[in-house]
């Protein structure tokens, strides 16, 4: 009787430690959650930093600074007396 208490004792600690819902789960859990929400955080970092983005390009008044720095980057634009360097790849 006393072996047969040892032995399902036994079992029933190894599955606390190491079972599906277990310690060591757990711990894995907490670690997950701690990496997704500094994920989190700088999605939102992002996504404010796009909606001040949009807010600027607003139809009525769109800041010019903004145009000018989309039209750069994005459509390669440039001012006439602007100097544009060439590199070639080596």
């Amino acid at each position: 009787m006393l072996l047969c208490f040892l032995l399902a004792t036994g079992y029933f600690a190894y599955h606390v430690i190491h079972g599906r819902h277990g310690f060591e789960a757990r711990a894995r859990l907490i670690e997950r959650s701690s990496v997704l929400e500094f994920e989190i955080k700088s999605l939102e970092a992002v996504q404010s930093h796009l909606a001040s983005d949009v807010a600027l390009l607003s139809p009525e008044m769109p800041a010019a600074d903004l145009v000018e720095e989309i039209a750069r980057d994005a459509l390669g634009f440039s001012r006439p007396s602007d100097r544009i360097f060439k590199l070639q790849p080596q």
